[in-house]
């Protein structure tokens, strides 16, 4: 399988607290709740495909939690909703070495070693194995190169606080477009592959007198 991480962020890269003024007040984060205003219906039609592709989701521990409590907590699922369809009929796993007892319906606990566990994950038959959300979790994916793709949908507005999604130093990463569009709402929709490192060229003179 292939670990595709999928992150909605605003324009600075802020992941926090999307869903709800209360849902994430980590740091003091006041601004909770900003999704909804800019969650088009192309946008949702997007999102619902992409978690129709899993063929197996991966969480921290943090959002589990918060996906447990939500999605895991619906009675009965919704016709026509991909997400809730997704989430409760598909294998589950979360990485921690503290979750003990979890609730949620087809979940697996990954401890110990967790990088050799998700590697023996992508091992196993299957299309996608998928990350949304989680700060911590995808950088720390990153560090360990376990991911493969890089699903990002940027909505336009600055908040101006918050967890970003990159931190301010880590690895460097080259990346390879795979796809790219906007809706009409202007959230903008990228899928990006994993290139390995970057390469870096100092600019001479005689460089620069060249493209002149």
């Amino acid at each position: 399988m292939k670990l595709i991480t999928m992150t909605n962020v605003s324009l600075d890269g802020v992941m926090q607290g999307l869903g709800s003024v209360d849902e994430d007040r980590r740091g003091g984060f006041e601004r909770g709740g900003w999704i909804a205003p800019l969650f088009d219906e192309e946008a949702g039609a997007a999102l619902g495909q992409i978690y129709a592709r899993a063929d197996a989701f991966l969480f921290g521990r943090w959002t589990y939690e918060v996906f447990a409590g939500s999605w895991g907590a619906v009675k009965a699922i919704p016709r026509g909703n991909p997400v809730a369809l997704a989430l409760n009929t598909r294998p589950k796993y979360v990485a921690s070495n503290t979750l003990r007892d979890p609730k949620w319906a087809n979940t697996t606990v990954l401890s110990g070693d967790i990088a050799t566990a998700i590697l023996d994950l992508k091992a196993k038959p299957g299309g996608e194995l998928q990350v949304h959300g989680g700060t911590t979790f995808i950088r720390w994916l990153l560090d360990n190169d376990l991911v493969d793709e890089i699903n990002l949908f940027t909505y336009p507005l600055i908040l101006g606080q918050g967890r970003r999604l990159f931190p301010e130093t880590g690895p460097d990463k080259a990346l390879e477009l795979v796809e790219s569009r906007s809706t009409v709402g202007g959230v903008i929709i990228q899928a990006y592959r994993l290139a390995g490192r970057p390469q870096y060229r100092t600019a001479t003179m005689e460089s620069t007198e060249t493209k002149k």
